[in-house]
């Protein structure tokens, strides 16, 4: 049997909870110490709540579904699918825990194996699933279409998924963190070509709770090019700095400390602003003007 159809058939065996089609001995109890987690793991995000919760269900039931192993080197066996498992059964105290062996032809198909099982598996938070999808075009040549019918989904949901990857770090890890939500991401896409309006927005979503058709009109109106406000008869504005020169400054300056800045000009005087989110964000802006 080619490597390939063992795999695959350890997929459907691990997705579905029918073990009948692994062949004998593939399916057995494994001493924990001797598996070797998966350092090309996709999920990188693990809430401990959430963690705690498994390994208490671990420590009354056992491990349900079984994880997906490839042999290593010695009398060790190298981690697939199921991280989450494995640290809950750790945290639970489990000597053993049930494995599934699978042949692998190479590192290469260890990984794309593994970046399939957690997107099949709804495992990962949006930034995580984006750079998976990310990952299975750029090492594994696939397009989206390819990817979309390796994982179950629709081309239009890769595409969408994969956008998120074009916001600011910052943005991405407030999505991973559940500080946003993927809805309030996918809007402030469309401004990521505006630094000090994306920062402005996330704020208040942050401060005033917003939803996403809230975010969403918000983003309209940034969008919409302001009326050129008339200058007073009489007064000076010969001595202000450049508009063009201001919304550089202020975009290298958003871009240097993540969060929301403003020039307000009054003549040759004027001033900055500089907006923080909590106590911890002080903190750290704090700290970065101090050097």
């Amino acid at each position: 049997m080619s490597g390939k159809s063992v795999l695959g058939r350890g997929v459907e065996a691990l997705l579905s909870g029918d073990l009948a089609s692994v062949e004998e001995g593939r399916f057995f109890l494994c001493d924990i110490d001797k598996i070797e987690p998966n350092k090309d793991q996709p999920r990188k995000h693990f809430d401990e709540d959430l963690l705690q919760k498994l390994a208490d269900s671990i420590a009354e039931k056992g491990v349900i579904q079984p994880l997906l192993v490839t042999r290593g080197k010695g009398n060790r066996y190298n981690l697939i699918a199921g991280e989450r498992r494995l640290r809950a059964a750790r945290m639970a105290g489990l000597d053993e825990v049930p494995v599934v062996l699978t042949d692998s032809n190479g590192k290469g198909e260890s990984l794309e194996l593994a970046l399939i099982e957690n997107l099949q598996r709804h495992d990962l938070n949006p930034i995580e699933e984006a750079m998976a999808y990310s990952r299975l075009i750029s090492d594994f040549g696939l397009t989206q279409e390819g990817v979309a019918r390796k994982v179950g989904r629709k081309r239009s949901t890769v595409t969408n998924i994969l956008r998120l990857l074009g916001l600011p770090d910052y943005l991405q890890d407030d999505v991973i963190n559940g500080i946003i939500s993927e809805g309030h991401a996918r809007v402030l896409l469309r401004l990521k070509d505006d630094a000090q309006k994306i920062q402005e927005i996330r704020g208040r979503i942050i401060r005033e709770d917003l939803s996403v058709r809230a975010t969403e009109r918000l983003c309209r109106r940034a969008r919409e090019k302001p009326e050129p406000s008339p200058q007073r008869p009489g007064k000076n504005r010969g001595n202000e700095l450049p508009a063009s020169y201001c919304r550089s400054l202020v975009n290298q300056l958003t871009n240097r400390m993540n969060t929301g800045i403003r020039i307000i000009q009054n003549g040759e005087r004027g001033k900055l602003e500089i907006e923080y989110y909590s106590s911890d964000d002080l903190d750290r802006l704090v700290n970065l003007l101090a050097g």
